[in-house]
């Protein structure tokens, strides 16, 4: 037996067949066995998603939402439409009733235009209320589950998916979790619904009797409350139920997205760069850094020490520049260096314990000195050229 591997989560086995009884079925050699048929599909996938595989999967139209919650936002919107607009609806039903049967002899479907616009404009004063809302309130249930995404990727064509695959849709339709799961929440909603219908009606059940002996407009009106009542706590119930499969659905689409450890490690080298390379990167620019401080220490006109644990090394040109510059400095080791090619170049050497560790810790390399320690820094210079014998011009 000897095992391979494919890629970094796919080991393959290859079983040799040498006898005559396996070479009489197999034309090859070998038969690849992939051992990922036999794991679980989370294995090992123990970590959150990342910011990145999160957003990967965001900009592929992968997020969580709830269907039932966009359905239950645009119910509640509609009930609330038709408690506003539903005397304007009505009168609007009463006109196109009363204006068709007026004019039935007169208006030819087929020939007259009449008929079409009025037709059209009573459909917009009944339904473009309701539908107008409707429209807001699927909108905003989405961009609240989902916030404002635009993804061309779930509507991109695939050509794998032209071959109709009737066995794989009926497995994942029917017989997936996923498919039974579907099934429990429908039966669960029609159960819910349903019973809020069986008790109001049992409530009202004498004041229905009692229709036969009401008008038709007061029978029309005690049934039309009897509905919206019925509507109203069937859609503040789906509602919540809706929040409920909302966070359910949002704990499934963490759970499908989550890694290895090793898929972590991966995507932080694609990401971030591989540490190792990285670490390398770092040393690489601090040699020339480094090479580029050295370089510049023959050419300064005074080093400031602490004595031993700082070294600052300053230039100062009165026509090129507006104040003393920090050209290089260091610590430790790299202070004790400054100090021995100093020396060897003849470079001043001035002790000036504060003064060293301020610059050190408040100016970067290139940047001139703040106006605090101007008077400090004249006093030094004014040091160095009287022992070069020359004059100094203040800082």
């Amino acid at each position: 037996m000897k095992c391979l591997s494919d890629d970094l989560r796919r080991p393959v086995c290859s079983y040799s067949l040498k006898n005559e009884y396996a070479q009489r079925f197999f034309s090859d050699e070998s038969i690849a066995i992939d051992l990922q048929w036999f794991a679980p599909e989370d294995e090992g996938r123990t970590e959150d998603p990342t910011e990145y595989k999160l957003r990967k999967a965001r900009e592929e139209g992968k997020v969580a939402k709830s269907a039932d919650l966009t359905s239950a936002i645009v119910l509640i919107f509609c009930i609330t439409a038709l408690a506003a607009f539903g005397s304007s609806m009505v009168e609007g039903m009463r006109d196109m009733m009363v204006f068709f049967f007026s004019n039935a002899t007169k208006l030819d479907p087929v020939d007259s235009p009449e008929a079409g616009v009025m037709a059209l404009s009573y459909f917009v004063r009944i339904a473009l209320p309701i539908a107008s809302v409707a429209f807001v309130a699927a909108f905003a249930g989405n961009v609240f589950q989902v916030g404002v995404k635009f993804s061309t990727k779930p509507i991109t064509p695939d050509p794998s998916k032209i071959i109709p695959r009737f066995g794989k849709w009926f497995q994942r339709s029917f017989m997936s979790a996923e498919a039974g799961f579907n099934l429990m929440k429908s039966i669960v909603k029609v159960l819910i619904i349903g019973g809020i219908a069986f008790l109001n009606i049992r409530l009202e059940f004498d004041r229905i009797v009692g229709f036969i002996q009401l008008t038709f407009l007061e029978a029309f009106s005690t049934l039309s409350g009897i509905a919206f009542r019925i509507m109203l706590e069937a859609a503040i119930a789906m509602l919540i139920f809706a929040i409920a499969d909302y966070r359910f659905q949002k704990k499934q689409h963490i759970d499908s997205l989550k890694m290895s450890k090793q898929e972590v490690k991966e995507e932080r080298k694609m990401t971030e760069g591989d540490p190792l390379i990285k670490s390398r990167l770092r040393e690489r620019m601090r040699e020339i850094m480094t090479r580029d401080m050295i370089r510049k220490i023959p050419e300064a006109d005074v080093v400031i020490t602490n004595p031993t644990h700082f070294a600052v090394v300053m230039q100062w040109d009165r026509e090129k520049m507006q104040a003393p510059m920090v050209t290089a400095k260091g610590q430790d080791n790299m202070a004790f260096r400054i100090r021995g090619i100093a020396t060897e170049n003849n470079v001043p050497i001035m002790e000036n314990k504060p003064l060293a560790r301020a610059l050190y810790a408040e100016v970067e390399i290139g940047d001139y000195i703040p106006e605090q320690y101007y008077q400090a820094m004249a006093v030094i210079l004014a040091e160095v050229y009287r022992m070069r014998g020359e004059t100094m011009e203040a800082v």
